[in-house]
């Protein structure tokens, strides 16, 4: 999953800009302004209730095209002392995306991994950023758990070889798959992001030393579970995730249990919904503010916009949001 997404030469993140309908998905800040702007003041309010930082880093992992970023940006130029404070942080690999970023937010500094930020108080950003972490598979079998890989198929037709799952001999510990053992049936498949649980990790080690706030915004589960949830999106179809490695998008339903079990001496909120976090946010209200002052073309494409955010049968219900405070930091606004 990795060398598929990130390989320097022929890696999926490497080689193209993903988004849009030229690439293979639509993410929430290409859908409406609205998302970053409410993000935007959300990282505004949180600034304030760490205390108003007079100097603090403001970073966003896997920022796309940077239009989140700008958006929220624009939003909170009027707060006292907001921007003249923030360094602008994205935590992004891939140098076609660096490229347009650079483009729509300028004075943003660029960084591989979240351990390079600066020092200090931090604010994090995550959008769509986790479901993309490679994942490890586990299968039951024989009542024991063994990992699921890769392998070259024996009989490959023409110059392209073909790659088929298998499983591996050696039986894992029971103790590294804590949330599968319940109920756990022959042929159950479990799954583990163990660079998604080092970045929580890293975050949570942060906020212990300086004051810090976090929002993760992506699609998954609220509790850990038992399930094969690795998929492949290619030209905005779902796609068989062996058949087009390297051109196809790979992702992975995100464990919030699990990552918030990484984040020891910190405050956590529970997952909500991202139609709940956002109406709570007041996007109804922006969304009518944007309204008023648009022809009915527009207005009718800010109300599909925000169907399709906040619609229980759409995005509003498969994605979550979670929170993560530095301890004794007022309740994040959504929640």
């Amino acid at each position: 999953m990795e060398i598929c997404l990130a390989h320097p030469e022929h890696g999926y993140y490497i080689t193209r800009d993903p988004l849009g309908q030229a690439g293979d998905f639509t993410t929430s800040p290409e859908i409406s302004q609205m998302f970053g702007e409410l993000l935007g003041l959300w990282a505004a309010d949180m600034w304030m209730k760490l205390g108003s930082p007079e100097k603090f880093t403001l970073a966003e992992l896997g920022p796309g095209r940077g239009t989140l970023m700008a958006d929220a940006l624009r939003a909170t130029a009027r707060v006292p002392g907001f921007a003249k404070g923030a360094t602008i942080a994205l935590i992004e690999t891939s140098p076609v995306l660096r490229s347009v970023q650079r483009k729509n937010v300028p004075l943003a500094q660029h960084f591989n991994d979240v351990k390079a930020l600066p020092d200090g108080p931090l604010i994090v950003l995550a959008n769509e950023f986790f479901d993309a972490l490679p994942i490890r598979q586990f299968v039951r079998q024989s009542g024991q758990w063994h990992e699921r890989a890769v392998t070259l198929a024996r009989e490959t037709t023409g110059d392209v070889p073909k790659f088929v799952f298998t499983v591996l001999p050696d039986v894992i510990d029971p103790a590294y798959l804590p949330h599968a053992l319940k109920d756990a049936k022959e042929g159950d498949i479990a799954e583990t992001c163990p660079a998604g649980q080092n970045i929580a990790h890293h975050i949570s080690a942060r906020f212990a030393r300086a004051p810090g706030a976090a929002v993760f915004i992506d699609y998954g589960h609220a509790h850990s579970g038992i399930g094969d949830t690795l998929q492949a999106l290619h030209n905005h179809q779902y796609a068989d995730v062996l058949a087009h490695l390297g051109e196809a998008d790979l992702t992975a339903h995100v464990d919030f249990e699990a990552l918030a079990r990484t984040m020891q001496g910190t405050t956590i909120y529970e997952p909500i919904s991202q139609g709940t976090f956002l109406t709570g946010l007041g996007i109804h209200v922006r969304a009518d503010f944007l309204k008023s002052d648009a022809s009915s073309e527009q207005a009718n494409a800010i109300d599909t916009a925000l169907t399709r955010l906040t619609g229980t049968d759409q995005m509003g219900n498969l994605f979550k949001v979670m929170a993560v405070t530095s301890n004794g930091v007022q309740t994040p606004a959504g929640f």
